[in-house]
């Protein structure tokens, strides 16, 4: 059976600063603790290439993107201290995506709509 998909997701790259891969995997390790307390959260992890760091994050809708966002502030300032956010897509129904243009649009983001699918 079909559900109603508000399911969001955050697609941030970074590359890291060379000399400081342990740091930024050491704020990443922070974050997935901090982000393990969420209940908005679906999942969440980091994977890295070289001096590539991707984040792979899914919310049940754009209000889970906007706590976890709060959650990790003051974390992910420090690792753009460290990283420079090269790339930042933001996926979900119309419905969710536009919640989140104006709070994010100092990240700015590529909002991508999700028109077809389903989840189950």
């Amino acid at each position: 059976m079909a559900l109603q998909d508000n399911v969001c997701t955050l697609v941030p790259y970074f590359t890291v600063q060379e000399g400081k891969m342990d740091e930024f995997k050491a704020l990443g390790e922070q974050m997935v603790e901090r982000t393990q307390s969420e209940t908005g959260v679906r999942f969440y992890g980091f994977s890295f290439s070289g001096q590539r760091a991707h984040c792979r994050e899914g919310y049940e809708s754009a209000e889970g993107i906007l706590a976890h966002l709060e959650n990790v502030d003051a974390l992910l300032k420090q690792a753009l201290e460290i990283a420079s956010l090269d790339i930042l897509e933001v996926h979900g129904p119309a419905s969710e995506v536009d919640k989140l243009k104006k709070p994010l649009e100092g990240l700015n983001p590529t909002f991508f709509t999700m028109e077809t699918g389903f989840r189950r």
